[in-house]
């Protein structure tokens, strides 16, 4: 069983999903996403995995997304490319599993796919 989390150590959410999987006995692969970012292939993966809109995944309250000029009108081909850019604009922890995904906000919500 294959479970990768993209982490963020400094991330209470983050470490709460990590120990969360690690409680239920699993070992996951974990994805420090801010050393080593996703490519744009990767992303859009996620993206599609996770059921969500490329906006959905943006962290729209960094610095980065308002000194980048980004918005809810921004075309998702930039958003991708400014994620791959600047990691800390991606939401997190991601949490991937058997050609599933979820979001670890609330971290409880990565259980419905590791179960």
């Amino acid at each position: 069983m294959t479970v990768t989390i993209y982490h963020n150590p400094r991330c209470s959410k983050s470490r709460q999903t990590l120990a969360l999987i690690e409680d239920k006995g699993i070992t996951p692969e974990v994805v420090r996403y801010l050393d080593s970012p996703p490519s744009k292939a990767e992303l859009k993966r996620i993206i599609g995995l996770l059921g969500c809109s490329v906006h959905d995944l943006i962290r729209s309250g960094e610095s980065e997304y308002r000194e980048l000029g980004l918005s809810k009108d921004t075309p998702d081909s930039t958003l991708i490319d400014a994620m791959v850019s600047h990691p800390r604009l991606i939401q997190r922890p991601i949490v991937i599993h058997d050609g599933q995904a979820r979001l670890g906000r609330p971290p409880e919500q990565v259980l419905e796919i590791l179960e």
